[in-house]
């Protein structure tokens, strides 16, 4: 019954699977760069009055342009718009405004540059679906589809999607799907899927982290998003104390082998901040080692604030991963 294969599809998600290199789409058929030997690089554009680092500075749409020809001007391969702040203590902000920030910035990005790759940042599935109409082509979502799950829901959700979900003939009850997946796989789009969860009672740190893909990876699968338009990000920074941020980061590998093509956003959080004593103005050297390492354990693609300078951080990572392959 749909009951069975719903089950099916969430318990498929628990099995490593491996993404074609240059396979993941835009629903506008717009070319995406494909994530290989050079670490892609995504650019930060907050359309927010308070976002933690560059919130109001972009408080027009010529603003919003000036910057995004900047990025691209940098190497940026892509553009990621936000108009919520997920900082902690950032007020929440209503669909509508969040709509009156993101769906004229990205009109006018689109306008000045054609063909540049632009992604949504947020968890709400209106303006995800505004925004791909008006020309983004991925969604970045920081709740990795479990947005506006309850407690048991999730929980529902984890039992499905892992190793001990019961076995037999009966069939599990279905939870409620993922509305964020399926604004994504009814317009066939790639989306972000990060790691983050409503606490930070983890018990076993990593059993429970990859637990939390795997819900999210069944969400996704189960709405009908196919392997070559997701990628996983490790969630630096949310629902993590410093060691959990690190503890992300230094064995990255372990997402990594999940199959997926991982994106690390590091840039001038916190975290990094409490390691060197910095405000977040004077967090740019620690910013570049996090993107170095994460090179180094298998991210695909950087999203970052600093973009000339975390380009050639990247490409000096990318170097040394070629070694007597480079050219």
């Amino acid at each position: 019954g749909e009951a069975r294969f719903r089950f099916g599809m969430a318990k498929a998600a628990s099995v490593i699977c491996m993404y074609e290199m240059q396979s993941w789409q835009s629903p506008h058929g717009r070319p995406l760069p494909a994530p290989g030997p050079r670490t892609l690089v995504m650019g930060v554009l907050n359309v927010t009055p308070d976002s933690f680092s560059d919130g109001g500075q972009l408080g027009s749409e010529q603003a919003v342009v000036d910057r995004a020809g900047q990025m691209l001007a940098a190497g940026a391969d892509l553009l990621d718009l936000g108009g919520e702040s997920t900082r902690p203590g950032a007020a929440p902000v209503s669909i509508g405004d969040e709509l009156a920030r993101v769906v004229p910035a990205i009109e006018a990005v689109r306008r000045a540059y054609p063909q540049a790759p632009l992604s949504i940042d947020t968890y709400k599935p209106e303006v995800a679906t505004a925004a791909l109409a008006a020309g983004a082509d991925m969604i970045n979502d920081i709740w990795g589809g479990t947005h506006g799950l309850t407690s048991a829901e999730r929980a529902a959700w984890q039992r499905a999607a892992s190793d001990a979900a019961p076995a037999g003939d009966a069939e599990p009850p279905v939870p409620r799907p993922s509305a964020m997946a399926a604004v994504a796989a009814r317009w066939r789009c790639p989306i972000i899927l990060m790691h983050n969860r409503p606490d930070r009672a983890y018990g076993d740190f990593w059993p429970a982290v990859l637990l939390d893909f795997r819900l999210s990876l069944a969400l996704a699968h189960t709405a009908g998003v196919v392997d070559a338009q997701i990628w996983l990000d490790p969630g630096f920074g949310f629902a993590k104390e410093p060691a959990h941020n690190l503890a992300v980061l230094r064995e990255l590998s372990r997402i990594v082998a999940l199959g997926y093509p991982v994106l690390v956003g590091t840039s001038r959080k916190s975290t990094i901040g409490r390691v060197l004593g910095t405000t977040v103005d004077h967090r740019l050297e620690g910013t570049g080692a996090t993107v170095v390492w994460a090179i180094q354990q298998g991210a695909k693609m950087i999203r970052v604030h600093d973009v000339a300078e975390m380009v050639r951080f990247a490409r000096m990572a990318d170097a040394i991963n070629a070694g007597l392959a480079f050219a």
